[in-house]
Protein backbone atom coordinates (compact mmCIF):
# COMPACT_ATOMS: atom_id res chain seq x y z
CA UNK A 1 0.00 0.00 0.00
CA UNK A 2 1.40 3.60 -1.06
CA UNK A 3 1.34 5.98 1.02
CA UNK A 4 0.44 9.58 0.15
CA UNK A 5 3.18 12.37 0.39
CA UNK A 6 1.37 15.35 2.91
CA UNK A 7 0.93 18.15 0.89
CA UNK A 8 3.47 21.45 1.77
CA UNK A 9 0.68 24.14 2.23
CA UNK A 10 3.07 27.18 1.04
CA UNK A 11 2.56 30.89 2.14
CA UNK A 12 3.10 33.45 0.01
CA UNK A 13 6.16 35.50 0.86
CA UNK A 14 7.32 39.32 -0.60
CA UNK A 15 10.03 40.16 -2.92
CA UNK A 16 11.65 43.56 -2.87
CA UNK A 17 12.29 44.94 -6.29
CA UNK A 18 13.70 48.29 -7.68
CA UNK A 19 10.30 49.93 -6.95
CA UNK A 20 7.65 47.43 -7.12
CA UNK A 21 7.39 44.29 -4.39
CA UNK A 22 6.18 40.81 -5.65
CA UNK A 23 4.26 39.15 -3.81
CA UNK A 24 4.83 35.25 -4.36
CA UNK A 25 3.39 31.58 -4.05
CA UNK A 26 5.62 29.02 -4.76
CA UNK A 27 6.70 30.24 -8.49
CA UNK A 28 3.26 32.39 -8.99
CA UNK A 29 2.77 36.29 -8.51
CA UNK A 30 -0.16 36.60 -7.01
CA UNK A 31 0.38 40.26 -6.51
CA UNK A 32 1.95 43.28 -6.43
CA UNK A 33 2.94 46.93 -5.10
CA UNK A 34 4.55 49.58 -6.69
CA UNK A 35 5.34 52.81 -6.28
CA UNK A 36 3.78 56.16 -8.56
CA UNK A 37 5.04 59.32 -8.02
CA UNK A 38 8.40 61.34 -6.43
CA UNK A 39 8.44 63.30 -3.65
CA UNK A 40 5.71 64.43 -1.57
CA UNK A 41 3.21 63.06 -4.55
CA UNK A 42 4.26 59.40 -4.16
CA UNK A 43 1.36 56.55 -3.37
CA UNK A 44 1.60 52.93 -4.05
CA UNK A 45 -0.24 51.58 -6.28
CA UNK A 46 -0.71 47.58 -5.64
CA UNK A 47 -3.12 44.45 -7.23
CA UNK A 48 -4.26 40.87 -5.80
CA UNK A 49 -6.75 38.75 -8.03
CA UNK A 50 -8.92 40.93 -9.81
CA UNK A 51 -8.85 44.16 -6.92
CA UNK A 52 -6.42 47.06 -7.07
CA UNK A 53 -6.04 49.95 -5.09
CA UNK A 54 -3.85 52.94 -3.35
CA UNK A 55 -2.36 53.66 -0.45
CA UNK A 56 -0.14 56.24 1.30
CA UNK A 57 2.39 54.03 2.87
CA UNK A 58 4.38 50.96 1.79
CA UNK A 59 3.10 49.07 5.03
CA UNK A 60 -0.97 49.67 4.19
CA UNK A 61 -0.67 48.53 0.37
CA UNK A 62 0.85 45.25 1.55
CA UNK A 63 -1.62 44.96 4.24
CA UNK A 64 -4.71 45.28 1.56
CA UNK A 65 -2.93 43.10 -0.52
CA UNK A 66 -2.31 39.83 1.79
CA UNK A 67 -6.32 40.91 3.36
CA UNK A 68 -7.02 40.39 -0.44
CA UNK A 69 -5.76 37.25 -0.75
CA UNK A 70 -6.57 36.14 2.41
CA UNK A 71 -10.50 36.63 1.26
CA UNK A 72 -10.04 34.10 -1.78
CA UNK A 73 -9.55 36.68 -4.78
CA UNK A 74 -7.85 34.94 -7.35
CA UNK A 75 -7.81 36.07 -11.01
CA UNK A 76 -8.77 33.78 -14.07
CA UNK A 77 -6.27 32.62 -16.33
CA UNK A 78 -6.89 33.52 -19.77
CA UNK A 79 -7.96 30.67 -21.14
CA UNK A 80 -9.61 29.04 -17.96
CA UNK A 81 -13.10 27.76 -18.82
CA UNK A 82 -14.66 29.01 -15.64
CA UNK A 83 -18.30 28.84 -16.20
CA UNK A 84 -18.92 27.16 -19.41
CA UNK A 85 -22.41 28.24 -20.46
Amino acid sequence: MMTRKPTKNTKPFWERGYDTHGYWQKKKKVGWVALEGKGMNCRYRWQAGNRAGEAKTLAEAKREVERTLEFGARQLGLFDAGEAG
